[in-house]
């Protein structure tokens, strides 16, 4: 028999999102598969950007992110979202929430433990349970409004459920999920001795007066939940892969050690310009600028 690929690999197919994006590219179409806005980041983070080049900050820095920056993340996670949150001990900066994601996955599961993921979802968060040898479990949210149903949640979960993946606001329908649907997945995670993975990325961008709530913030859940995060969408800066992983100490020792040996270093110009070293550390991670959002 030839020797090929590996099973893991032909267990999913190549980005939809970024094919879509190649053949927009190719035909002069318009995009809208792929999350990146037509404009670019606020002057302030761009003069940045321009700064950190200049005053040499283009070697290797510190592989799980630099001081400043992770007690700027630790500040907006405490007053923001409402998560105690340590500098030292839980704060990993990462190459985009994406490379967060599979990080938090790959230091979290075994293989054959069953993940849970919410139907749609962003396309990454099959192919990345895959590779870290999980099982998904796929619970469809109930339309037109998207919301979490009790009973689906409910049979979805089991002894061999290590995670649920939730993806809040969502993508790619834009719910908000309520107190109440993530009081739901906190009882499940609870009654099962399971964690949660969250995608925030997108906790900037409410309407109609909706409030966004980390799960993490929620009483029993600070040491079940792997927060993710990141600068790319409340900055329109996608291409500056600037992301950051919040979870409790042990797990965060874990995923610095995935994170050493897949990914290894931050792009250190793109992560001293989303803290602004002549502006205090909190500045640009406490909202969305204007007029973005």
């Amino acid at each position: 028999m030839e020797k090929g690929p590996s099973q893991r690999a032909e267990g999913f197919t190549e980005s939809v999102i970024r094919e879509m994006t190649r053949l927009c590219q190719a035909y002069n179409a318009i995009n809208l598969a792929q999350g990146f806005p037509d404009f670019d980041p606020p002057d302030r983070v761009k003069s940045a950007a321009s700064r950190a080049i200049r005053q040499g900050y283009n070697q290797y820095s510190t592989t799980h992110g630099v001081p400043r920056l992770r007690q700027a993340i630790a500040h907006k996670m405490s007053t923001y979202n409402h998560v105690p949150c340590n500098a030292d001990d839980n704060v990993t900066v990462t190459c985009g929430t994406t490379e967060g994601m599979i990080a938090s996955l790959l230091a979290l599961l075994n293989p054959g433990e069953e993940v849970v993921i919410f139907e749609p979802f962003y396309e990454n968060y099959g192919p990345d349970s895959i590779l870290s040898g999980a099982k998904c479990k796929y619970v469809p949210l109930e339309e037109p409004g998207f919301e979490i149903e009790e009973e689906k949640l409910k049979g979805a979960f089991s002894r061999k459920t290590k995670a649920v993946i939730l993806n809040n606001p969502h993508n790619p329908t834009g719910r908000v999920f309520t107190r109440h649907e993530l009081e739901l997945i906190r009882d499940l995670c609870m009654d099962y001795d399971a964690f949660a993975i969250t995608d925030e990325i997108y906790e900037h961008i409410l309407y109609d007066d909706r409030k966004h709530i980390s799960i993490a913030s929620l009483d029993g859940m600070e040491n079940r939940t792997m927060t993710i995060s990141g600068f790319s969408k409340t900055y329109s800066s996608t291409g500056w892969r600037v992301g950051y992983v919040i979870a409790p100490k042990k797990l965060t020792l874990a995923v610095r050690k995935v994170h050493d040996f897949s990914d290894g270093l931050r792009p250190h110009t793109p992560a001293r310009s989303v803290h602004n070293r002549s502006e205090t550390p909190t500045l640009l991670l406490s909202g969305p600028p204007s007029p973005i959002c």
